[in-house]
């Protein structure tokens, strides 16, 4: 079994990292452009729709450049015959798919697309002999209308596998055949059915199971006769489900009738037992064993160890698990499959992993993608049997030291309920003297696997902190993962409005923190953080001084109606279903549209024209309605870009220099 679970890795903290003058006109303020610009400041892409900014100064791209040269590198699978990774990485503009053939090699680049791949969902997955292999990639210019494409490595050719319009999963490859299974729209648009195909013969594809609702394939069983599959109705609840590939019978793998996390499932070498992580019976997330004998599962790692992901070696003999850390380095172990003893722990440098481990095919490396406070992300080996650890990326920090910046510290408030919520802070250099400003970054979500902050690498935020001397604290709001799944509930349906109050309490506990201006204090945050700050910016308008919100939801009633068919139902289960009338009438009022009135402080919004999730009328709405209180208001909305926004350097670097602008303007003015 060959499939990672690649969901979005990057969605949740693109704007924080970095992936992510004068007055603002008021209402009625005429799109800036080309033909607006002055000598000495910078002419709008015309990629990019921009009303009521100020002319950007020239000089910002130079200021900026030191920290917007970082690269990193991104494992997507190992060569199955030879020592060799496939990683996404960027050399310019876009991402694309590169081959490393060994520890501190050089990339030799593969893909060439104008619109590169998309970092956040791309992957790639060899076939067996190793002469092709095939990625998924956005061909919806940000739509995520994401495709699968085969490249074959003698020619170098790409082809086109599916149909170009339905969206699609990511391949797992059965073990003899030759087939790959995945889930595809292309029946109805909305439901993710599952599909096998042979990628030799992409008219092979054929329909295994149509089903209802979000499914993922997960794995394949050793004889090929059954796959795993996943059927995700939230992202605090997940099921899964052994399918007969012949028929298309399904019966549950999962217990029936809970509502836990079950994820990163994969067969023993000899398919007698199948194991996964769950938070079931438990706060936090374990790794079980099933067997197919008896049909129970059985708790493998300890009680009070909180499991990440996990690996289980070609032989099957050993199992790579990667502990969650949530402040501190990454903690891997490998266990013996039978016993479950430790046989290694590894020691890595200091990070977190980004994704699943990945054992080389036939040999006893494990590999994963690593990235920390000092290091965007790189690719690094362990070898089970003699504990060597290989780096073989060294991507460059450019001309900026990041090593300079203080080391992040992980601070704890009382929320209003006497709850204890904690975040991230990242201080400025200890040259910048007196009571610092602060920027508050919200993360996304709020609920699933990547829904929460831990101290990593800033990228182009790290000018806030080196050249403007603003503090940046990350909260880990109610609702967040990783902090058992009680917490991860109390900001469900009715309960929403607890996590803003969270961030009051920060307000709170800002001003009795002497080295922070209590004064001069912004809130941001894309995605679902993007609402969380437009409607802390309304319940604290006299306690911030502005606010930037990116991809936001500002109306939850037409949300509904315009998001991507398949995401309402998983989406109902975290903010409420608004076709019951209670229910919409609470999210009506919670809507920051529907108190947009209350917003009297000045606002950026930046958004994805091609944004399939949140349509970019909710920004245009919100940006009217807060227009309406004689507040500046900067909208940019980027054509070729979708919610996991921005995807190009180009368009990365255009929205940091409107944010330092935006930055310099109302926060440090």
């Amino acid at each position: 079994m060959r499939h990672l679970l690649r969901t979005g890795v990057l969605a949740c903290v693109a704007l924080s990292a970095g992936l992510l003058g004068s007055p603002a006109a008021g209402q009625g303020a005429a799109p800036v452009g080309p033909s607006a610009q002055k000598p000495g400041f910078l002419t709008v892409p015309p990629n990019v729709t921009a009303v009521g900014l100020p002319p950007i100064p020239a000089s910002l791209p130079d200021t900026l450049a030191p920290y917007a040269s970082s690269r990193r590198a991104l494992l997507l699978d190992w060569h199955p015959t030879r020592r060799e990774v496939l990683i996404a990485t960027a050399f310019g503009n876009t991402y694309q798919i590169h081959s490393v053939a060994g520890p501190g090699m050089d990339r030799q680049q593969l893909t060439f697309f104008p619109d590169g791949v998309t970092a956040a969902t791309v992957g790639a997955w060899y076939e067996p002999g190793g002469s092709y292999f095939i990625f998924n990639k956005d061909t919806g210019g940000g739509a995520e209308t994401l495709q699968l494409f085969r490249y074959t490595l003698a020619t170098r050719q790409i082809t086109l596998l599916t149909d170009g319009k339905s969206r699609n999963g990511q391949p797992t490859w059965s073990h003899r055949a030759g087939l790959i299974a995945f889930t595809s729209t292309r029946r109805n648009g909305i439901d993710r059915d599952i599909y096998v195909m042979d990628p030799l013969q992409p008219l092979s594809a054929r329909l295994v199971s149509p089903v209802d609702g979000t499914w993922s394939v997960v794995s394949w069983s050793p004889d090929d006769r059954e796959l795993i599959a996943m059927n995700s109705p939230s992202a605090s609840e997940t099921h899964l489900w052994l399918l007969d590939v012949n028929t298309g019978a399904r019966k549950p793998l999962s217990p029936v009738g809970e509502a836990s996390i079950w994820r990163g499932s994969q067969y023993s070498a000899d398919g007698r037992f199948v194991y996964a992580i769950s938070n079931h019976q438990s706060e936090l997330s374990r790794l079980w064993q099933w067997s197919r004998a008896s049909g129970a599962w059985r708790l493998v790692t300890g009680e009070e160890d909180s499991v990440e992901s996990f690996r289980i070696s070609p032989d099957g003999k050993t199992i790579a698990v990667v502990y969650d850390s949530n402040a501190s380095s990454a903690r891997v172990e490998l266990l013996d499959a039978a016993t479950g003893s430790v046989r290694a722990t590894p020691k890595l440098p200091p990070g977190q992993l980004v994704g699943y481990p990945q054992w080389r095919p036939g040999g006893s490396e494990v590999a994963f993608t690593l990235w920390s406070l000092r290091n965007f992300g790189d690719v690094y080996s362990v070898n089970a049997r003699t504990g060597l650890v290989e780096r073989w990326t060294h991507s460059e920090p450019g001309p900026f030291d990041p090593e300079s910046l203080p080391e992040a510290e992980i601070v704890q408030w009382k929320s209003f309920d006497g709850l204890i919520i904690s975040g991230v802070l990242y201080r400025p250099p200890a040259r910048f003297t007196g009571p610092r400003p602060v920027m508050l970054s919200i993360h996304g979500g709020p609920s699933g696997t990547l829904a929460r902050e831990r101290p990593r690498y800033q990228g182009r935020s790290a000018y806030f902190l080196n050249e403007l001397g603003i503090a940046i604290l990350y909260p880990n709001v109610r609702g967040s993962f990783g902090f058992g799944k009680a917490f991860a509930k109390l900001d469900d349906g009715v309960k929403r409005v607890d996590a803003v109050k969270d961030v009051g309490a920060l307000l709170d506990w800002i001003a009795t923190q002497p080295e922070f201006d209590k004064n001069r204090v912004m809130v941001t945050g894309s995605s679902y953080g993007g609402y969380m700050t437009y409607a802390v910016a309304e319940a604290y308008s006299d306690r911030l001084r502005c606010a930037l919100a990116a991809s936001a939801i500002s109306d939850f009633i037409t949300y509904f109606q315009g998001t991507d068919p398949t995401r309402p139902e998983d989406r109902r289960a975290e903010y409420g279903d608004e076709r019951v009338p209670e229910m919409r009438e609470f999210l009506t009022r919670l809507s920051p549209i529907t108190d947009a009135s209350k917003l009297r402080i000045p606002l950026m919004i930046v958004h994805g024209a091609k944004d399939t999730r949140v349509p970019v009328s909710q920004a245009e709405e919100m940006a009217a309605r807060a227009r309406a209180n004689g507040v500046p208001v900067w909208l940019t909305t980027y054509e070729d870009e979708g919610h996991l926004f921005p995807t190009t350097t180009a368009n990365n670097n255009f929205f940091f220099y409107t944010w330092i602008e935006f930055v310099r303007e109302y926060l440090l003015n």
